[in-house]
C-alpha cells in the first residue's frame, strides 16, 4: 500500500503545493473530501505500529515520525493546545494532517502527550504536546525532511513535542511563487 500512498502524495505535491503557496487564509477552496489522507491514513494501514514514533536524523537528531516512518511537522500558525488546525484546503493537500480512525498511540521514546481533535472536515487529527501534526507531500521516504523550515513556519518536532527550529529554511515549498506561508 505504500507505493499507492506515495503516488497520491506525489500528485498532491504537484497539484496541491502550487495552489497552496499563494493562499492567505489556508482554505484554498478545496473540498475536504478531496484530501487523499482521509483514505490512505498511515495509521489505518499500519496494523500494530504506533501512530507516532521516534526516528533519528543525522542533522536534526531524534524527531517524531508517523507509523510508516515519514517525518511529522508542526505549523507555526496553529495555536499550541487549541485543538484546531489552521491548515485546510490547499494547505492540507500540501501538508496532509496525521489522522486516525481510533485512538493514537505513542511508540518508544515519544515523551510528548498525544491528543486528538476533530478537524472541520470531520476527520480526527493527532497532536503532540498540543501541536497538530502534519506530513509534507514532498517527503517520499523515511528520513526525508524536505519540509523543515519551509517559509519559516514548518518544523520537525523533538520527541517531547518541541519544535526543532534549525536546518535549512526555504522561501516557498515549490521554489517559486509568493504569498502565503505554506
Amino acid at each position: 500500500m505504500a507505493p499507492t500512498r506515495r503516488a497520491v502524495l506525489g500528485l498532491v505535491a504537484t497539484v496541491g503545493v502550487t495552489g497552496c503557496v499563494g493562499g492567505s487564509d489556508g482554505t484554498g477552496g478545496a473540498s475536504p473530501t478531496a484530501t487523499p489522507a482521509s483514505t490512505s491514513t498511515p495509521a489505518a494501514t499500519a496494523g500494530p505500529a504506533a501512530t507516532v514514533a521516534v526516528d533519528s536524523h543525522p542533522d536534526l537528531g531524534d524527531l517524531l515520525v508517523g507509523p510508516e516512518g515519514l517525518t511529522l511537522y508542526l505549523f507555526d500558525q496553529d495555536t499550541q493546545g487549541a485543538g484546531s488546525s489552521a491548515c485546510a484546503g490547499g494547505c492540507a493537500e500540501a501538508w496532509p494532517p496525521l489522522t486516525v480512525d481510533d485512538d493514537s498511540s505513542a511508540g518508544e521514546g515519544v515523551t510528548a502527550e498525544l491528543t486528538t481533535f476533530e478537524r472541520e472536515d470531520g476527520r480526527t487529527q493527532v497532536a503532540a504536546a498540543g501541536w497538530p501534526l502534519y506530513y509534507f507531500a514532498e517527503d517520499e521516504a523515511p528520513g526525508d525532511v524536505n519540509g523543515q523550515g519551509v517559509n519559516g513556519v514548518w518544523w520537525v518536532l523533538a520527541p517531547d513535542g518541541t519544535p526543532v527550529r534549525t536546518g535549512s529554511e526555504t522561501p516557498t515549498a515549490t521554489g517559486g511563487g509568493s504569498g502565503g506561508p505554506y
